[in-house]
C-alpha cells in the first residue's frame, strides 16, 4: 500500500503536521505536548485503518474487474450499503449484466446468422446439382434440338427458382435479426386485399378458382402494408396450390374494438391435426405439400405478422379446407 504515491505523501504530511503541533504543544505544556500527540496519532491511525479497508475493497473491484474482462458476466458485486464504494460496485454490476445481455444477443444473431446460411446452402444444392447436369448434357453436340429446349427451360425455372428462394431467406434473416423497420401507416384492409390478390389472377384462372372477397369497406388497421400485403400473397398462394381445379377461396375482414381481423378461407385438401402445430415452421412441408414447395411461405408470413405485435391463426380439417387468421391489433396510445 506505501507504494501508492498519495498514501505516502499523506504519512509524511500527517507526521509533519503532528510533530509541529506537539513542538508548539511543548512550548507551552509537557501535557499539552502529551495530549496532541495522543488525539493527533490515534486520529491518524484510526484513518489509516479505514484507508487499509478501503484499499482492500478497491483491490477487490480490481479483481471482480479483471474477472468481467475474462469473460465471467456472472459475478454478483450488488451492494446496498450507502457509499461512494457500494454505489461503484452497483454500477460495475450493472455494466456487467448489461455486458452479459449484449453478450447473449451477438451469440443469437451469430446463431441465426449460422442458421441463415446452412438454410441457404441446403435449399440450393438440389437445384445447382440438377443445373449441372443439364449443363453437361447441353455440351454435348449431338443433343437433339427438343432435348437441349427442355433442358433450357428447366435450367431457367430452377434459376428463377433460386432467386425467389434466397431472396426470400435474406428478407427472413433480416426480419430475425431485426434489421428490418416495420412503417406504421393507416391500411384499408378492402386495398390490401385486392394488391395481394392481383399477382394470383393467373394461378386463381387456371385452376378455375372462384375468389371471394367479402368485408366492411371502411376496415382498416395500423401496420406496414408492403410487408403484410407480401404475407397476405404467401398465405394466398399456399390456398390456390392447396385448392382442387373448380374450387373456391374467400377473403374476408372485419374490425372491432380491439384488433382487426383478415381471414383467407379454401375448401382445398385441409391439414392433418398433427401437422398444424408445424405449418409455421420453416422448411416445414406437410402431406399435402405441392411438389416444388420449399415450406418457406408461411413461415414468412408468420415472422412479418407478429413482428408487427400481431397474430395468426390456422383452423383446419382434413377434406373441408383451411382457415388462415391474421390479427393486427389496436395501437394504444
Amino acid at each position: 500500500m506505501l507504494r501508492n504515491k498519495e498514501i505516502r505523501v499523506f504519512v509524511i504530511s500527517t507526521v509533519l503536521i503532528l510533530g509541529i503541533g506537539v513542538l508548539l504543544g511543548y512550548i507551552h505544556s509537557p501535557v499539552t505536548a502529551l495530549f496532541i500527540a495522543v488525539v493527533g496519532g490515534t486520529l491518524a491511525v484510526c484513518y489509516i485503518v479505514w484507508m487499509i479497508w478501503r484499499y482492500q475493497r478497491m483491490i477487490q473491484l480490481s479483481s471482480y474487474l479483471r474477472k468481467i474482462m475474462a469473460g465471467d458476466t456472472s459475478l454478483d458485486v450488488r451492494d446496498n450499503r450507502e457509499g461512494d464504494l457500494s454505489i461503484l460496485k452497483n454500477e460495475i454490476y450493472k455494466m456487467t449484466r448489461m455486458l452479459s445481455e449484449q453478450q447473449e444477443g451477438l451469440k443469437k444473431d451469430k446463431e441465426k446468422l449460422t442458421d441463415a446460411i446452412s438454410d441457404i446452402s441446403h435449399q440450393i444444392k438440389t437445384p445447382l446439382t440438377s443445373m449441372t447436369v443439364m449443363a453437361d448434357l447441353l455440351s454435348e453436340p449431338d443433343l437433339e434440338v427438343e432435348k437441349r429446349q427442355e433442358f433450357t427451360y428447366h435450367i431457367r425455372r430452377q434459376l428463377e427458382r433460386m432467386e425467389w428462394l434466397v431472396s426470400s431467406l435474406l428478407k427472413l434473416s433480416k426480419i430475425d435479426a431485426g434489421t428490418t423497420l416495420f412503417h406504421k401507416e393507416k391500411i384499408e384492409a378492402k386495398q390490401l386485399v385486392k394488391e395481394a390478390a392481383a399477382p394470383m389472377e393467373i394461378p386463381l384462372e387456371l385452376k378455375e378458382i372462384d375468389l371471394e372477397i367479402e368485408g366492411e369497406p371502411c376496415t382498416a388497421f395500423i401496420g406496414d402494408k408492403n410487408w403484410t400485403k407480401e404475407a397476405c400473397i404467401n398465405i394466398l398462394k399456399n390456398a390456390v396450390e392447396h385448392t382442387p381445379n373448380g374450387g373456391k377461396i374467400t377473403i374476408s375482414y372485419e374490425e372491432n374494438a380491439i384488433y382487426t381481423e383478415i381471414r383467407i378461407r379454401d375448401n382445398g385438401q385441409g391439414i392433418e391435426k398433427t401437422e398444424i402445430p408445424h405449418v409455421f415452421k420453416r422448411f416445414y412441408k406437410g402431406s399435402h405439400a405441392a411438389d416444388g414447395s420449399v415450406g418457406i411461405g408461411l413461415a414468412m408470413a408468420y415472422s412479418i405478422v407478429t413482428n408487427q405485435q400481431g397474430d395468426i391463426e390456422v383452423n383446419s380439417e382434413p377434406g373441408r379446407g383451411t382457415t388462415f387468421i391474421l390479427k393486427f391489433y389496436k395501437q394504444v396510445v
